[in-house]
């Protein structure tokens, strides 16, 4: 596979994964999620989409930077599971929030996708440092996610 059909392939990978997210987030975002009491430094909801539409793009081209690397590389394919664990993750957090209405499956599950990326940072930085540098924003977003999480649960208790 050319290496261009790869990076647009890894790039939409990820962005599908918010896509498919998204559609237990947007219903619920007037109804359930507005009346929660938030903190003060929750972000408007504009801001959400926006930051993970270029997450998941610095995403897919990091995953990209790894794929290239070649499949028979053990090191490579140990990378790319780890990569796999934290998108299924990341996707799961949607309809455990979202879709189930339930901030303790939620925190429950971005805990885990938390330690899930920093795994995969120190997996793809003896690969490509610049693929690990690529998911550093991701993991900054997900750890203020998860404090929003946690704040939610607590407001809401």
């Amino acid at each position: 596979m050319k290496n261009s059909i790869k990076l647009i392939t890894a790039i939409l990978l990820c962005e599908l994964t918010g896509i498919v997210g998204a559609l237990f987030t947007t219903s619920n975002i007037p109804t359930w999620y507005a009346a929660l009491n938030k903190p003060p430094f929750s972000p408007p909801n504009w801001i959400f989409g926006t930051v993970w539409t270029s997450l998941y793009l610095l995403m897919g081209i990091s995953l990209y930077l790894i794929w290239i690397k070649g499949l028979k590389k053990k090191g490579v394919r140990i990378a790319l599971q780890f990569f796999a664990i934290q998108l299924l993750l990341n996707f799961l957090w949607s309809p455990l929030f979202f879709g189930a209405q339930s901030s303790l499956l939620g925190l429950i599950n971005i805990t885990a996708l938390l330690v899930s990326i920093i795994l995969t940072i120190k997996k793809f930085y003896p690969l490509s440092s610049t693929a690990a540098y690529l998911l550093v924003p991701y993991l900054l977003w997900v750890s203020f996610a998860t404090i929003l999480n946690l704040s939610i649960l607590l407001l809401n208790s």
